[in-house]
């Protein structure tokens, strides 16, 4: 018997499609996906609305009470079904994306905590990548088209600093034990994320200006700095606040082992001696937009920056690199964010070069002990 005051609601966002000849219900927060019959389709129907127990059952007469319990059973822990006691509740993390629900949503969600290769797995990959190439050619990375007039055009050849920071980028995975300077870091976090200026729109919003530009100045990113091996700075993970240019610590501590956990597995990372985690607040964009396509000024908006912390760092002489290999739970775990209002999107990291100069890929160190992301670091 169920108890009083208990109703059931569908989980809003959810996405049905067909695969392998089976109809699938899609729960992207929960990443949980079942095969369903039409049976499931119409109950989720019918809780549209939130239901009891007894409406249910006159709902759908031909189910014995047991066998209906079983189905609200089962579809409540897929997470397809909300288990209330009264007709509201507190909102599911769909309604909190509103308008950019189901599509935007469903993207961000159904594309995190991905299983990324590491150890064995890694190098099966990077062999079957090897062999791929001579049976099956990649694309080509440049595009030709079947026009018959083109024109030829000079090439610069002026000279400067900038010119020569940008030709200089590279993504370095080999790190120089020593620490990086708090000064460098410092200008890294404020030409990169820092606040330049305010500005006011006609409504009277007051707005940030920075360095990067953002999708209608709503500038969503945050920076959390993972510090390892900063002179001056303790180990640990920090908030950057741009308007104040200061680090707000929120937890001491951070390792080798905390880098390679966070970034993937990816080892090469794990001698880096700061990484820079980039978050979204969506709310800042959902206020403005309420398109689902606005989420890609957010990913646009952090590759903004991510290339600007780069070319900084470059400049400075320092070793950056950019990943997107992430375990997104553990970290926003980790930093208190609730993975709905503000997300991980993005990482980028620095470190001293080292004195044996630029090397593409590493060599991998004998007997490396490889860490997953879902392992403590």
């Amino acid at each position: 018997m169920s108890p009083v005051g208990v109703t059931y609601l569908a989980t809003s966002g959810l996405v049905c499609y067909w695969q392998d000849g089976a109809l699938v219900v899609h729960e992207p927060v929960s990443q949980t996906r079942h095969s369903v019959t039409p049976v499931a389709i119409a109950i989720l129907h019918a809780c549209r609305e939130p239901q009891s127990f007894a409406a249910l059952r006159s709902a759908f007469p031909g189910f014995t009470a047991a066998t209906l319990r079983r189905l609200l059973a089962q579809m409540t822990a897929s997470g397809a079904l909300q288990r209330r006691r009264g007709p509201s509740g507190a909102p599911d993390s769909a309604s909190s994306w509103g308008q950019w629900s189901p599509v935007a949503r469903f993207f961000h969600y159904a594309t995190r905590d991905v299983p990324w290769a590491t150890g064995e797995a890694l190098q099966a990959l990077e062999a079957a990548l090897d062999e791929r190439v001579q049976r099956d050619p990649p694309p080509s990375p440049v595009k030709s088209t079947s026009s018959r007039h083109t024109v030829a055009l000079p090439h610069a050849h002026r000279e400067g600093e900038f010119r020569s920071v940008l030709l200089e980028r590279r993504t370095w995975r080999a790190f120089s034990p020593a620490r990086l300077p708090l000064t460098a870091l410092a200008e890294l976090l404020d030409l990169s994320f820092g606040v330049r200026g305010w500005v006011r729109t006609e409504g009277g919003e007051r707005l940030p200006l920075k360095t990067s530009p953002s999708g209608g100045g709503r500038h969503p990113l945050e920076a959390y700095v993972v510090a390892r091996n900063v002179r001056g700075l303790p180990a640990g993970r920090y908030h950057y606040a741009p308007d104040r240019h200061a680090l707000e610590l929120l937890r001491g501590g951070a390792t080798a082992r905390v880098l390679e956990t966070y970034l993937g597995g990816q080892w090469w990372y794990r001698s880096a001696a700061a990484v820079v985690i980039m978050s979204a607040v969506l709310p800042r964009v959902w206020w403005r937009y309420e398109t689902p396509r606005a989420y890609r000024s957010v990913l646009l908006d952090a590759g903004h920056v991510c290339q600007t912390f780069c070319l900084v760092a470059t400049s400075l002489g320092l070793a950056p690199f950019c990943t997107m290999a992430l375990a997104d739970s553990r970290i926003e775990r980790d930093l208190g964010l609730d993975g709905v209002h503000e997300v991980v999107l993005y990482a980028a990291g620095v470190g001293v070069r080292p004195a044996s100069g630029y090397v593409q890929w590493p060599a991998r160190p004998p007997g490396r002990t490889y860490v997953s992301p879902d392992r403590d670091g």
